[in-house]
């Protein structure tokens, strides 16, 4: 049984839109996440500071690697969908079960990496006051998940949508 073509394609087509702005913001925030260090010189002595010495941006990179997975499995879902015409699991709802738990949860995860960074980038900018590049680059990359994250509640939204027209 084939699905409308009107709705069915523009609403496959816009997840899939949105799960790869994630993916690419994800993407973004890892590579600035992971070039960011910068060296102080405290009492004539070089210190390397590195984006892994802050806890809050280690938890960030938690929050980005497993956001890029989950996009990585949803735009092949999506490119499947795309150019099936249905989606992979048409026998029961429970891969709608999954979009809508698992959409959920990576956005709770992505937002409070947003948070912690920002909290870490805006406290240690204060106490430091040196390595303005450094908290700029935290804060750049704290802002592409948190554009992830919207991308991933905008989807969130797809798939309650979806769930509630399937029950």
């Amino acid at each position: 049984m084939s699905e409308p073509s009107s709705s069915s394609t523009f609403s496959p087509v816009l997840s899939l839109v949105l799960r790869l702005l994630t993916f690419i913001c994800l993407l973004i925030s890892l590579i600035i996440l992971t070039t960011n260090s910068v060296t102080l010189v405290i009492n004539s002595i070089e210190v390397k500071f590195r984006f892994n010495d802050v806890y809050a941006y280690r938890y960030m990179l938690f929050a980005l690697l497993v956001g890029l997975a989950y996009s990585l499995l949803q735009i092949a879902f999506g490119i499947y969908h795309v150019s099936m015409g249905k989606r992979i699991s048409s026998t029961g709802d429970g891969l709608l079960h999954f979009d809508f738990y698992a959409d959920k949860v990576i956005s709770y995860i992505l937002a409070t990496g947003t948070g912690a960074a920002f909290g870490a980038t805006i406290d240690l900018k204060e106490a430091f006051g040196v390595g303005s590049k450094f908290f700029n680059k935290g804060s750049a990359a704290a802002t592409f998940i948190f554009f992830a994250f919207l991308f991933t509640a905008v989807s969130s939204v797809f798939s309650s949508l979806a769930l509630s027209k399937k029950l």
